[in-house]
This record gives C-alpha cells, sequence and structure tokens, in this order.
C-alpha cells in the first residue's frame, strides 16, 4: 500500500503565512503525497509550484461552516479551478442537514458539482453535528448530487473523523464513492484504522510524521 497516496498534506488554519504553504509544498513533493489541501487564497501559489509533479492542489469551498449560499460557493469553486485547483472539497448547509432539508442540501452540493466540471469534488458533511441518521442522509444527498466523495469533517468543528462514521459513510455510498477522513488522523495506526473501515483518502496535517512512524501531537488537523 502506498500510504502517502491517500494522503492530502493540508494546512487550513486561518493564520497560515506564506512560509508554511511553502513548507507543506515541499513536503508533499518529497513525500509524493496525493495533494496539498490549502485555502483559496494560496491556490495559485501551489499550482505554479506543483505544475512539474504528480502533487494536485487541493482547496475548500465554503470552509469551514458551510453557511455560504449555493451561489457564492459555485463562485468560489469555479475561481479556485481557474487558480489551479484540481480538486475542490465543499462544506454542506449543515443548518438546512439540521432542519431536515435535504433538498437544500442536494442543491447546493449539486451548485458546486456543477461549476467544477470535471474536477473531482468532496463533499464535507461534518459528522460531528449529525446524527447517524442525518450523515447516512448527507451522504445519499451527495450520491445523487453527482459528487466525486464524502468527508467527514472540518477539523475546525468539534471533533474529527471516527473509524464508526468512515465505516458508515462507506456502507452508506458504496464501494465506488471516495471517502475521506480528516481531522483526528496522527499516526500509522489511526491512518491504517480509517482505511480498513473503508477511507480511500486521509485529510491531515500530521502526514510527514505519519510517514515517519511517528505520532503527532494534538494540535493538528
Amino acid at each position: 500500500m502506498n500510504l502517502n497516496k491517500y494522503i492530502d498534506h493540508t494546512v487550513l488554519k486561518a493564520d497560515t503565512s506564506k512560509a508554511k504553504v511553502q513548507q507543506i509544498i515541499d513536503e508533499a513533493i518529497q513525500y509524493d503525497f496525493m495533494s496539498v489541501c490549502i485555502n483559496p487564497t494560496w491556490v495559485s501559489f501551489a499550482a505554479k509550484q506543483l505544475a512539474t509533479t504528480d502533487v494536485k492542489v487541493c482547496t475548500v469551498i465554503g470552509f469551514p461552516l458551510g453557511a455560504n449560499t449555493s451561489a457564492v460557493k459555485a463562485f468560489e469553486a469555479a475561481d479556485a479551478i481557474k487558480h489551479g485547483a484540481d480538486e475542490v472539497d465543499m462544506v454542506i448547509n449543515i443548518g438546512a442537514a439540521k432542519d431536515g432539508d435535504w433538498d437544500l442540501v442536494e442543491s447546493d452540493i449539486q451548485a458546486v458539482v456543477d461549476a467544477s466540471g470535471d474536477v473531482l469534488t468532496k463533499v464535507i458533511i461534518e459528522t460531528s453535528l449529525l446524527t447517524d441518521e442525518e450523515k447516512i442522509k448527507a451522504c445519499q444527498a451527495a450520491v445523487r448530487a453527482g459528487a466525486d466523495f464524502v468527508k467527514t469533517s472540518t477539523g475546525f468543528s468539534t471533533a474529527g473523523a471516527t473509524v464508526s462514521d468512515i465505516a458508515l459513510m462507506r456502507q452508506t455510498v458504496g464501494p465506488d464513492m471516495g471517502v475521506k477522513a480528516s481531522g483526528g488522523v496522527r499516526s500509522i495506526a489511526d491512518a491504517q484504522a480509517m482505511i480498513d473501515a473503508g477511507a480511500t483518502r486521509l485529510g491531515t496535517s500530521n502526514g510527514v510524521d505519519i510517514m515517519k512512524g511517528n505520532v503527532a501531537d494534538g494540535n493538528g488537523y
């Protein structure tokens, strides 16, 4: 198993400096990670440096609250892609999910999928804020909207990925759709547990520690 190719090497904190983004890019090249996952303001910068590598540029949309309008999310996705994003990770309308307005949840996802065209779209459902029934319905909405992945978490809410949530999401979406575990993946053991439960991608700021066999502290994504 090429563990490095499961990893979206991530830095999304508000105080992220250009030097930190550069570090993430350099590490992603060194370890040949699947992608760097960065805020949209850094997409153009990263795309230029990664153009001759197979490391993809991943960015986040409607992040971290998911409370932007669908039109804004769609524009944000299109703008990020124009500047070099290869993948977009969007946050669902969590309030609509809590209200049981699944038509709105689905149409919100659909707006980003449509704006993204052939670019891979991941749907962050923020599992820590949803009941199991809501997690299932959110995943089903993502499937209906034609997204490529469902993803557990932003890493900025009350908790990150759990093995049980990954298993539930995999069971819901079936064998072919991507499932991304994000938040709290800090060691090889964490990574392996998520993959065994059905994850096909890992969002983590601890990619280097994982590849070195270390256990990262609790302050990362």
